[in-house]
């Protein structure tokens, strides 16, 4: 923390309810433009742009003019006309020192949204941008975030202000038209991420990659050495970036994943435990036991009999 800073107040911390900026709970998008500094003055409601806050939402940040340093859970990181990034709702931060800043904040909950996750996690730059950057962001200072160049932005803009438009006007089917402008603009900068020239973006696609290959063949009988050579990395130099990028190694996430996986059959089939165990990739079903029972607090027999749907 720069000097400036450590003799700053912190302003107290407050969260940002969902329930103050989405009209309709049921459809948590939004969007909400500010123009902050020294001569602005609050642009909407419930604005917590220089208030140190979390959300119960996230929220893509487009900065379109001017300047800010953010303050980002201890850390401090400039941001700039062009720079886009996520804040995941439990991510404390604030911004200051504002030279006309000018930003575009659309907000959503992609748990209640209704994404087309499957869809969009086919392209590494969403895992990468929209999943991953956000939890590295703090190790490489902000050096993995997507910075769209002048032509890029202006396209951002026009998606970002249609969006804004249908938000205000409220026209039949504005629900539908919103969900289909955002999803455009988040396939666009996934899309823009990929072609980043970044160091630290690169390794963050790679390992978006491998997660990819992970999801589409999670029985796979995998190795970390394959991982490792999937994304051209040494084993060491992979595993670092891997666990920084989704806190967890690689074959812990493979092992959750199939657990999750294993959770869905248990509760829509009527295969046996052991059935189970294989088509998920366990070659052991005593073993897909004992990892289940330590991942779930409860046997998958119990489980089954907890939350199965099927007759």
């Amino acid at each position: 923390m720069s000097t400036k800073e450590q003799n700053k107040v912190l302003p107290a911390e407050v969260v940002a309810e969902g329930a103050n900026y989405f009209d309709n709970p049921q459809h948590p998008l939004t969007v909400r433009r500010i123009k902050a500094g020294a001569d602005s003055e609050i642009t909407h409601e419930h604005d917590l742009t220089e208030v140190r806050h979390t959300h119960d939402f996230c929220e893509l940040a487009l900065i379109t003019n001017g300047s800010a340093m953010h303050w980002l859970e201890g850390s401090e990181f400039p941001v700039t006309t062009g720079d886009v990034f996520v804040l995941q709702g439990h991510q404390s931060h604030y911004y200051y020192d504002l030279q006309n800043l000018e930003m575009t904040n659309i907000m959503f909950d992609p748990e209640l949204l209704n994404l087309p996750e499957a869809r969009l996690r086919k392209i590494p730059g969403y895992r990468a941008l929209f999943l991953l950057e956000p939890l590295f962001r703090k190790q490489h200072r902000f050096t993995s975030h997507l910075h769209l160049n002048r032509k890029a932005l202006a396209h951002s803009e026009r998606i970002a202000l249609e969006l804004d438009q249908e938000v205000k006007r409220k026209l039949e089917g504005y629900e539908a038209a919103m969900f289909a402008k955002f999803v455009e603009l988040v396939v666009y900068l996934s899309r823009l991420y990929q072609d980043s020239d970044s160091t630290n973006a690169e390794a963050l696609l790679r390992v978006a990659k491998v997660i990819g290959c992970i999801e589409d063949d999670f029985s796979k009988q995998w190795k970390v050495e394959d991982f490792a050579a999937m994304a051209h990395m040494s084993r060491a130099n992979f595993m670092r970036v891997f666990r920084t990028a989704t806190g967890e190694t690689p074959i812990n996430y493979l092992l959750q994943l199939r657990i999750q996986k294993a959770m869905t059959l248990l509760m829509s089939t009527k295969l046996s435990v052991s059935e189970i165990a294989f088509e998920v990739g366990f070659n052991d079903s005593n073993y897909f036991t004992r990892q289940f029972k330590a991942s779930q607090n409860m046997s998958p027999v119990a489980y089954r009999r907890a939350h199965s749907n099927v007759a």
